[in-house]
């Protein structure tokens, strides 16, 4: 709302709605907080404790360590592994309850061919755990 002052020419003076709008906004939080929020209930089936006793948790077996030298060979847990007892071993492996984790270190030299087809034998073994070693 303008109000115009007849002494003075083109001066308009406005009136402060600040302290106005302070208030209604206090007034809404206030409303806000204190009506009543509508509740729904919702149905949930909760975990009931079951009778059956849950047998633990097997001990993880030690993992195994796959090392890939520069030249290609292949040591088992530091043991010298002919490339034909590779997917033998890993078969044997892959059947144990727990399964082990399968740990290839390779050497920084080796051959990307080479750790993909151990890699490719270690999958269709049946070998689901399989991680990388970071050589020092």
């Amino acid at each position: 709302m303008a109000f115009s002052n007849s002494g003075s020419s083109n001066t308009m003076v406005y009136m402060n709605v600040t302290p106005l709008i302070d208030v209604m906004l206090v007034l809404l939080i206030i409303f806000m907080v204190t009506a009543p929020m509508p509740s729904f209930q919702i149905q949930i089936d909760l975990p009931q404790p079951s009778k059956n006793k849950v047998e633990p948790e097997k001990e993880p077996p030690p993992p195994i360590r796959l090392r890939i030298s520069d030249t290609a060979e292949l040591y088992w847990d530091n043991s010298p592994l002919p490339k034909s007892a590779l997917v033998p071993s890993l078969m044997v492996e892959a059947s144990r309850d727990p399964q082990p984790t399968l740990e290839l270190e390779t050497s920084p030299e080796v051959r990307y061919e080479v750790l993909a087809d151990v890699l490719s034998k270690a999958k269709n073994a049946g070998m689901i755990k399989i991680g990388f070693v970071e050589t020092m």
